[in-house]
């Protein structure tokens, strides 16, 4: 399970260990390379970012390492502007006390677009990129031949055994098994949130008996007791998001990183307040005042709170930040990644031999 790895192997690591990519700046180069040069997997979060500042943090991760990285991308998802109408403009009324509170003059306006995913990948294959991940759905078989023929190793993420096979039959080498734990944005996209919030305990087995390609273990992965039980579960490696939330080279702001690891178990929910698509993070002031209102589709909610998030994090307002995290936060550790995954494999290996 651990020695020998067969994910390791095929993407050139140490470790059977990735971190997850957090879009939006979480993801720092700094971050990324520290996990690749401890031996892990390195994950760029590029949701958000334009063609140009995803090409700029590629170089700059290569600048601090020369081992595999992966860049993570969201599938592209549209909204129907005249179809949200009225619930813009109410939440528009809903988060202008928000806005005064902070000091903002403009009201939000509201975006459909998202960087152009197209040349976003354009990027990946002019930059050689030799692992690629994504989330919220599936490739179209174009990108799936062009990324092989560039040989990119492809990895999708579930969240029910339906999305896994999906996945596999369109051609990915790799799956994100993402329980319910798990802190961020869910990556669903064939059925309800409702109906896709599975546990790990319960859906990394089904998931691993169901499909003939490897399963990576994501959701409430804290340390070497959750890598261990992942591994024993069927998984071929583990994803872990929250665990690096607090390290110094998180790129978070000092009040979200001051924020995790204070939670607790009973602290995170599932929220569509600040983006309009279900993630898990950290309730607070914002999510509790907009629990019963009518949230725009993605991404329009996310175009209507950004300024509101931008601020508060400046401002050191995390009541109205969108603290992603998941339910095993309270167990986050603020040591560099370094000491983390070196920890993590010392008690991975020390646990592993008690058990043989």
């Amino acid at each position: 399970m651990w020695k020998n790895n067969p994910i390791a192997q095929h993407l050139g690591i140490q470790y059977p260990i990735i971190q997850a990519p957090m879009a939006g700046g979480a993801s720092s180069p700094e971050l990324v390379a520290a996990v690749c040069n401890a031996g892990g997997l390195g994950s760029i979060g590029a949701g958000y970012l334009s063609p140009a500042q995803l090409s700029e943090q590629i170089d700059a991760v290569r600048c601090l390492t020369a081992a595999p990285f992966t860049v993570n991308l969201f599938v592209p998802e549209s909204a129907d502007l005249a179809a949200n109408a009225d619930k813009i403009a109410n939440m528009q009324t809903l988060l202008k006390p928000y806005h005064q509170a902070l000091g903002l003059e403009s009201t939000p306006s509201p975006h459909t677009a998202l960087p152009n995913f197209a040349a976003q990948m354009a990027v990946i294959l002019e930059k050689q990129v030799p692992i690629f991940s994504f989330t919220f759905g599936q490739l179209s078989p174009e990108w799936v031949e062009q990324l092989h023929r560039a040989d990119i190793t492809i990895i999708g993420t579930a969240t029910t055994v339906a999305e896994a096979l999906a996945l596999e039959i369109s051609g990915v080498d790799m799956i994100v098994a993402q329980g319910y734990e798990a802190g961020g944005h869910r990556g669903t996209f064939l059925e309800s949130v409702s109906k896709s919030s599975i546990g790990s305990f319960a859906l990394i087995p089904q998931i691993v008996d169901k499909v003939k390609i490897p399963v990576i273990a994501a959701g409430g992965i804290m340390d070497s007791r959750g890598i261990i039980a992942a591994l024993a579960l069927g998984a071929k490696a583990v994803q872990m998001g929250t665990a690096f939330l607090s390290c110094p080279e998180s790129g978070i702001s000092a009040t979200y990183k001051q924020a995790v690891p204070h939670s607790r178990d009973q602290d995170t929910c599932l929220t569509r307040a600040f983006s309009g698509r279900w993630a898990r993070g950290i309730e607070n002031q914002l999510i509790r005042d907009l629990a019963d209102a009518e949230i725009p589709d993605y991404p329009l909610q996310n175009s209507l709170t950004r300024e509101l998030r931008q601020a508060a994090a400046q401002q050191s307002k995390p009541e109205f930040l969108s603290l992603w995290a998941g339910q095993a936060a309270s167990l986050t550790n603020t040591a560099p990644a370094a000491q983390l995954m070196a920890e993590w494999v010392h008690g991975v290996e020390s646990g592993l031999s008690l058990l043989k």
